[in-house]
Formats: C-alpha cells, sequence, structure tokens
C-alpha cells in the first residue's frame, strides 16, 4: 500500500515520523510539498476514452505513479508557495490560483481514504461550530464571546468575575521590520485594555471567561484512539495563559494523563459528528475537576508529544492510513 501525504517542504518532523512508521509496516510513502509546485514539481493528468486516466508527480527525474496510492494524508498546503516574487502581482496571483486548482482537483479525483477530506477539516475548522457542537454532545465549555462591539466586551467582562482571556479565532502570525516571526498567542485582559479598545471595529475578536487551570491539556485523537498528554503550564510565568508562550521550556513537562471516560466519549461523538479521523483537542483541568474544552484543530501538531511523554502517535496514524485500524469513512 502507499501513502501520499501532502504537505509543504519547511514542514516538521511529524512529516517523516509518519513516513518511517508507514515503511516499518510495508508501506510506501511520497512526499508532495505543496509549495514547490509549479515551480519545481511537475503534476500530469491524462484522461481518455473509456475512463482511462494516469495521474502523475514528478521531481528531480523521480515520478510517482498516483494511481498507486490507496491513501492521503492531508497534513499542510501551501501550494505556489516558490513561485517568483519578482511575477507581476496579477499574474502571480493566477497562477497561484489555477495551481492551488490543480491540486485540489487532484486530491478530489483520488477515490481513496483520505485523513481527512479538505471539507470536513473546513467544517471543522469553525469555531463557533465547533463549541455548539461540544456543549451539545456534553463537552464543559467557557462562556465565549465573539464580537467587533466594545460595549459588547465590557458587558461580558464585567459578567466573568474570574477575568477574561482574548485571542484569535484563526491562527495567523505578524512579521515585524526584521521579518521576525510574532506569534498572536491567548492573552488576559486587564482593565487597561477594557478602557482602550480601539481597532476592535476593525478586527473582531475572541472573548473567553478565564478558566483556572490545574494542569493543560492536549488530547490527541486517531481514529478511535486517544492519546492524552497534560502540563503544569503555571509552573512558567510566562506560560501562565498559554502554554505555547514556553512550549520549548516545557516540552520535556509533558506527562502521560488519563482522560475520564465520559470525557473520551464526548471528544468521539464530536469527531463522529465532523468526521474527523484526526484532530488535537486542547483541555483546562481546573483545580476543582472539571475538564473544559476549548478547541479541535483538524490539522494540529503532536510530533514534541512523540518524545515526552512518548505516545506513539504517528504509529496509529501510519496505522490508519494502511488500513489496519477503523476509520471514519
Amino acid at each position: 500500500m502507499s501513502v501520499l501525504i501532502i504537505t509543504k517542504s519547511d514542514d516538521n518532523e511529524s512529516v517523516e515520523m509518519v513516513a518511517e512508521a508507514v515503511r516499518e509496516r510495508g508501506g510506501r510513502a511520497y512526499r508532495f510539498d505543496t509549495d514547490r509546485f509549479p515551480s519545481e514539481v511537475s503534476l500530469v493528468a491524462r484522461y481518455g476514452p473509456g475512463g482511462a486516466e494516469r495521474l502523475t508527480l514528478a521531481e528531480g527525474g523521480a515520478e510517482v505513479d498516483l494511481g498507486e496510492v490507496s491513501a492521503v494524508w492531508h497534513r499542510r498546503l501551501r501550494v505556489a508557495g516558490r513561485l517568483p516574487r519578482g511575477m507581476d502581482s496579477q499574474l502571480r496571483a493566477a497562477a497561484a490560483g489555477e495551481a492551488r486548482a490543480t491540486v485540489m482537483g487532484l486530491l478530489a479525483a483520488l477515490e481513496v481514504f483520505r485523513l481527512d477530506p479538505e471539507e470536513n477539516i473546513r467544517r471543522a475548522g469553525h469555531k463557533q461550530l465547533q463549541l455548539r457542537l461540544a456543549r451539545r454532545l456534553g463537552l464543559d465549555t467557557p462562556r465565549t464571546l465573539i464580537t467587533n462591539d466594545p460595549a459588547a466586551v465590557r458587558d461580558f467582562a464585567a459578567a466573568c468575575p474570574g477575568g477574561v482571556v482574548t485571542k484569535m479565532i484563526s491562527s495567523f502570525a505578524v512579521y515585524d521590520a526584521d521579518g521576525r516571526e510574532r506569534v498572536v498567542f491567548t492573552n488576559e485582559l486587564g482593565p487597561g485594555d477594557l478602557a482602550d479598545l480601539r481597532g476592535l471595529d476593525l478586527c473582531p475578536m475572541t472573548f473567553q471567561e478565564r478558566v483556572a487551570k490545574a494542569l493543560e491539556l492536549r488530547v490527541t485523537v486517531v481514529g478511535r484512539k486517544v492519546f492524552a498528554a497534560a502540563v503544569d503550564s503555571q509552573a512558567s510565568a510566562l506560560a501562565a495563559a498559554d502554554w505555547r508562550r514556553d512550549g520549548l521550556g516545557l516540552v520535556g513537562a509533558w506527562e502521560r494523563y488519563e482522560l475520564p471516560a465520559e470525557v473520551e466519549a464526548a471528544l468521539l461523538r464530536l469527531m463522529d459528528a465532523f468526521g474527523l479521523n484526526y484532530g488535537a483537542a486542547d483541555f483546562i483541568l481546573t483545580p476543582d475537576g472539571r475538564h473544559v474544552f476549548l478547541e479541535v484543530n483538524p490539522a494540529g501538531e503532536f510530533f514534541w508529544l512523540e518524545r515526552s511523554p512518548g505516545l506513539p502517535i504517528s504509529a496509529a496514524i501510519a496505522d490508519l492510513l494502511l488500513g489496519r485500524e477503523k476509520r471514519r469513512e
């Protein structure tokens, strides 16, 4: 069996982890760095009479017959990321659009198992829908406000005696004048922030009640398997509001965690509702023992959890791609 991994050239080690696990199980893994298409990778799709067709990817003299592919891991997309920056901006945008349409058409034409279908990933990415379904399916969620109205924010904060945190709906970074990446983390909202909410009318934000933390959890779901890990983010002042602020400092502090059966069952129901075989969910364990669901990322990271606490997530992904474990079709 052969697996096509849809990714980008600067993706992290998780790609090779899964590829190696596929090979260890007797399968073949082909990597498609989408940023290298169309400038460095060739795609040829031939369709003939009587249903005859041939789909191939080629780079550096090596060719992959996509007719041999039995599963696709939809890891990352950055189509046309290496088109020349000096191109006319309109032509570059048009070329990038055509390249993306070509890749998405290729994926749609491959009648194989996909981890996960693009349409399922897009639907599951809507945070408002996540929160609504999570509550309906039995998960505890924080009070949440999504708005561009400063008055609504102040009213919401007044109703949250434990405080409020703010974050963006989508994941993105901004870059300073020197090109350095500045990730937008979750931040606590102080009195000064509430007094000055200028700019909110130009960009809506998410506001949630501040939930007291005993531990923060990353729960990775692969098919029907659930891998839970916990970290004491409050041990680091930098990570108090968002453990990612001190992600490197905490990388060795993650430990295996046993999620209560009822929480695990509710999370699996959420995955069923979205038709997802993979998701990385974030929870807060409160001092009084509540498991508060924050969100699930249909393409969330997991690679550091392979090192500490040693969760076999890449092996589980390989088993799913090769059809060795039950899938959500």
